[in-house]
């Protein structure tokens, strides 16, 4: 089902500008630790590890903000928060456990090897679900 085939949807720049964020950062994390992965996994096998987990949030992120554009918006406001928690836990655990992160993942610190983007998307998407909800359709 396609947003024109829904009476009211509509796709901002916000929206789309979401959507291109998350297929890139799924693309970008999922690339990073299967080479990662494949290449030396013993390595940092958490972080790694948790490069991978990023990637599948961020392809239900995806999934989950498009939904979102049609009304299907708890899926997308449950993986938001979910990707926010992971994002801070890890971003945590990075800075408490560095042996733990030989090599970083997407997460650690907060993001910081990609300008802290992995920090703010949840929060923007957090925000633009808000957004979109106080906003009358018609």
């Amino acid at each position: 089902m396609s947003t024109s085939d829904v009476p009211g949807a509509r796709r901002s720049g916000a929206h789309q500008v979401l959507l291109l964020l998350y297929a890139l950062f799924t693309l970008a994390a999922g690339a990073r630790s299967i080479t990662q992965l494949a290449t030396d996994p013993g390595r940092a096998p958490v972080a790694y590890g948790l490069s991978l987990v990023a990637a599948v949030t961020y392809a239900l992120g995806w999934v989950a903000i498009r939904r979102a554009s049609v009304g299907y918006d708890a899926f997308a406001r449950r993986m938001l928060w979910v990707e926010l928690a992971g994002v801070l836990v890890v971003g945590t655990l990075s800075l408490v456990h560095r042996s733990w992160f030989p090599d970083a993942s997407v997460w650690s610190d907060y993001g910081i090897g990609y300008g802290f983007v992995p920090l703010a998307l949840p929060v923007w998407g957090l925000l633009w679900l808000r957004r979109r909800r106080a906003v009358p359709r018609g």
